[in-house]
């Protein structure tokens, strides 16, 4: 197993991934779960794991408390270290380095479906949570069938190209996986099917514009953006600003679907014992 601290970051962190993440439909909702489900953490020691591009690391930080930040991707672990500068490290899947109860609580954002071996990160958890602690865990919701899906896939958008080695769990799932270690609290699903379907759109042109310089995924995460590629894709970026409110418009239509799961599954469990 391997941990690797990264180094500083900019001077002026943060202001391109805020950018960025207020125009995002699907990353501004999970924020808003991992939130509503998340201790105080002031006082306490926190791990985010899988934050993406980071910015979800850098709001979390502002939120107090005393936070670490690890990825399993080095494009991801050097954009969060960009954002959050210390306290960053790079996993190699299922194991870290941290020593054993080591935290009061664990956020896993999209994380879970990179790793080979799931079941040993699982029991990695347990390890280096303390005893009443907490993780949420964000998830691909499973919906075999599911048209979306059939679409992103015919697009490009498939598990390979994300870096997922599988599509998705259920609660049943994430249940044996934790097994006794942990007591599930609360179990939520978001991003119902007008809200995949903006995510598809921006994620299907931004990967039809990236293939034009390379035909793989940049990153064992799929794509991760980047301050770089904010400088090189202004006028794209431009673009998307001005159909935000589009954008937000359709997703908001979820509400017409209230019986309908989300895509998108997130828990929280407390460490038993």
């Amino acid at each position: 197993m391997s941990a690797v601290a990264c180094g500083p970051a900019a001077a002026d962190p943060g202001g391109w991934a805020l950018q960025l993440f207020r125009r995002s439909v699907l990353k501004r909702a999970k924020l808003d779960q991992i939130t509503r489900l998340l201790d105080d953490p002031a006082g306490r020691e926190c791990l985010d794991i899988g934050a993406d591009n980071g910015v979800i690391s850098l709001l979390l930080r502002r939120m107090g408390g005393r936070w670490s930040s690890a990825d399993l991707d080095e494009r991801a672990v050097a954009s969060i270290r960009e954002l959050v500068g210390e306290r960053v490290y790079r996993l190699d899947g299922a194991r870290t380095a941290f020593p054993d109860r080591s935290f009061d609580q664990v956020v896993v954002v999209d994380y879970l479906e990179h790793v080979a071996d799931d079941a040993a990160f699982a029991q990695e958890l347990a390890r280096i949570v303390r005893p009443g602690g907490s993780v949420i865990i964000n998830v691909p919701h499973l919906k075999p069938g599911s048209r979306i899906n059939r679409v992103r896939h015919a697009i490009g958008l498939t598990d390979a190209w994300h870096g997922h080695l599988r599509p998705g769990y259920t609660v049943e799932q994430l249940r044996a996986l934790l097994g006794g270690d942990f007591a599930i609290e609360e179990v939520a699903t978001y991003s119902r099917s007008f809200s995949e379907l903006v995510d598809t759109m921006l994620n299907g042109l931004y990967l039809l514009l990236q293939r034009r310089k390379t035909p793989g995924p940049e990153s064992a995460k799929g794509t991760v953006v980047t301050g770089a590629d904010l400088e090189k894709r202004r006028g794209q970026f431009l673009l998307l600003s001005a159909l935000y409110p589009l954008f937000w418009s359709m997703a908001r239509l979820d509400a017409l679907l209230w019986r309908q799961s989300g895509y998108k599954l997130i828990l929280r469990a407390r460490r038993t014992t």
